[in-house]
């Protein structure tokens, strides 16, 4: 498959040109990389109104994927998300002033919504969830019964895999959201390989409307890059105005460094990828069975994620992570019940699974310890997201957090799932949550903005 940009940049960089245009660096070396780090040069292209190898690499992206469309950016998946929203807002049907959304989603999506300006109503955890803030898990019967009673949104958003690994049924939830001619959004950050499993799983295929992927996540991509997937019909029904969404939501320096990287990516998934992936997420499959037999127990069905029960085992997922710390290993994340490990099918991956294999079965098993009360519940709401988002705020203490109107979404990232929603009350209960995800203080609407008018 032709690398277009990457060629492209690379010529640039050996042709000894002078460079009279941005960035300041002029491709000297401090880091090593400048030399093809460039600007919207002639014959480069621009991200937001391409026509020439920006367009031609996302043409292969799109033909990879199997989409309608797919649309670069270089500022992740929370860019993606702020454009989603903006063009399910935009193309709203007449009434449909709300989004449904389900509760773990993260902090990017309150920030399209003030954006934009439109409220939400929230799906909950279903009874039997983990307890965790990163999961949420709803089928498609929770979702037929919160749209079967009217007043319907203009989309539903949700998060797929999550941080924990669920997956949701996005095949029966489209159909749902197809009956009831609602737009499917899902934040597959975590799941930008799903389509090229030997089943493909990936939202796309299964029948969401826009998706957005963090390349970077799972993919040998740059930090930044991600894509913005359509389908078929919502490239024919929105794609005009795709472009637009994006440049209204992101910033008009995109990197052409990431830019090169999703490139090349693209040549990357075209030569053997399935093949690859499949052995990783096998060898991994196998590693969750051995260490299963050995009392261990794991959550979550995503393919390239380890998710460990620390509590089930007796240990934290925070001793687990400094106890992987000591055998030079890295984790994704850990809070006070799960480890989790992200893999991909290059690098050391092998030798990586050995290493935290060979470590974990060192480990004493303990009795297990009782969880935290972990879970997301509806909070009273005393102010619109957009208004709480841009009153003016304050930070207070936790212990003095108790009865004030959330303004910002305060949470660590990861997981950046919001423990409050901005314009939410903050009760007693909910405070242990917040300590236990290491935040020490809260931005609260500032006391002469709690009583001011929409």
């Amino acid at each position: 498959m032709n690398t277009p940009i990457y060629d492209f940049v690379r010529a640039y960089a050996q042709s000894g040109i002078s460079r009279l245009h941005m960035p300041g660096h002029k491709g000297a070396p401090l880091l090593g990389c400048e030399g093809l780090d460039i600007t919207e040069i002639a014959g480069a292209d621009a991200l937001y109104e391409c026509e020439g190898i920006i367009a031609q690499s996302e043409a292969n992206a799109t033909a990879l994927f199997g989409t309608g469309r797919t649309l670069y950016t270089t500022e992740g998946s929370s860019h993606v998300i702020r454009s989603m929203v903006t063009l399910a807002w935009q193309h709203r049907k007449p009434g449909r002033e709300h989004i449904l959304a389900v509760r773990n989603v993260h902090r990017s999506f309150l920030y399209a919504c003030a954006l934009v300006g439109c409220a939400v109503d929230w799906l909950y955890p279903q009874s039997g969830s983990d307890n965790s803030i990163c999961s949420c898990q709803v089928d498609p019967e929770a979702v037929e019964a919160a749209l079967a009673g009217g007043n319907p949104p203009f989309a539903l958003y949700l998060t797929s895999p999550d941080y924990l690994g669920h997956t949701a049924d996005i095949a029966g939830i489209a159909r749902v959201c197809k009956k009831y001619d609602v737009p499917l959004l899902v934040d597959n950050a975590h799941g930008a390989y799903l389509h090229f499993l030997d089943k493909p799983a990936h939202p796309m295929d299964l029948g969401a409307w826009l998706c957005a992927d963090s390349a970077h996540k799972t993919l040998p991509v740059l930090t930044g890059g991600a894509y913005l997937h359509m389908s078929h019909d919502a490239a024919q029904a929105w794609g005009q105005e795709a472009k637009g969404a994006l440049v209204m939501t992101g910033s008009t320096s995109p990197s052409y460094l990431t830019l090169q990287s999703l490139d090349l990516c693209n040549r990357y998934l075209s030569e053997d990828f399935s093949g690859k992936l499949g052995a990783c997420c096998a060898r991994l499959d196998a590693l969750k069975a051995h260490l299963t037999a050995q009392g261990m127990a794991f959550v979550g069905d995503e393919g390239l994620k380890l998710t460990l029960d620390a509590a089930g085992f007796g240990y934290s997922g925070e001793e687990l992570g400094q106890i992987l710390r000591q055998n030079a290993m890295e984790p994704e994340f850990t809070d006070s019940d799960y480890l989790v490990c992200m893999f991909a099918p290059n690098g050391s991956w092998e030798e990586d699974m050995d290493r935290l294999e060979e470590t974990l079965l060192a480990l004493l098993p303990r009795p297990s310890r009782p969880r935290q009360v972990l879970q997301l519940r509806p909070l009273e709401r005393r102010m619109s997201i957009r208004r709480a988002v841009f009153a003016r705020h304050e930070w207070v203490r936790l212990d003095r957090a108790a009865g004030r109107i959330c303004g910002q979404p305060t949470v660590s990232c990861p997981p950046a799932v919001p423990i409050a929603i901005s314009g939410e009350v903050i009760t007693e209960d909910i405070l242990p949550l917040f300590a236990a995800y290491g935040q020490r203080e809260i931005a609260v609407v500032a006391r002469e903005e709690e009583n001011c008018c929409e």
